[in-house]
């Protein structure tokens, strides 16, 4: 199953463990197939490079080198419209669209609000877990 992991659940689960942890772990395990845009690899970077200055016993920098060999990264172009009340969160919806993921894994309520878009369903780290973990 391909999956798009929200900036937010992505750091939590390298610098905090939890749920999102998990999240990493079905990716890491082969359960999932991490899918990425130059748009959100490029956010994950710069989220990442700011906690990786405040938890320096995290390697980030290893983790997205783990990205870059085994997420698939797909072009994604913007959506038509929009879609949900953060314009930001529009390039989860518009990766997964072009990689055909049916799934976005995010704690963020404006992503959670939109419910589906084209078939794609917004997961929280919680119900990821329920539906496909235990």
């Amino acid at each position: 199953m391909k999956i798009v992991v929200d900036t937010n659940v992505l750091m939590s689960g390298v610098f905090f463990a939890g749920l999102p942890l998990r999240v990493l772990q079905a990716w890491r395990d082969g359960l999932a197939t991490l899918v990425v845009s130059p748009e959100i690899l490029a956010e994950y970077q710069r989220v990442g490079a700011i906690l990786a200055a405040q938890y320096r016993d995290v390697d980030f920098e290893d983790f997205m080198e783990l990205v870059m060999i085994h997420a698939e990264i797909v072009a994604a172009p913007a959506l038509e419209a929009p879609v949900c009340a953060d314009p930001d969160d529009a390039k989860f919806l518009a990766c997964a669209r072009a990689a055909r993921a049916r799934i976005i894994v995010s704690g963020d309520k404006h992503l959670i609000n939109v419910g589906s878009f084209h078939s794609i369903e917004i997961f929280t780290p919680r119900r990821f877990v329920d539906t496909f973990l235990l």
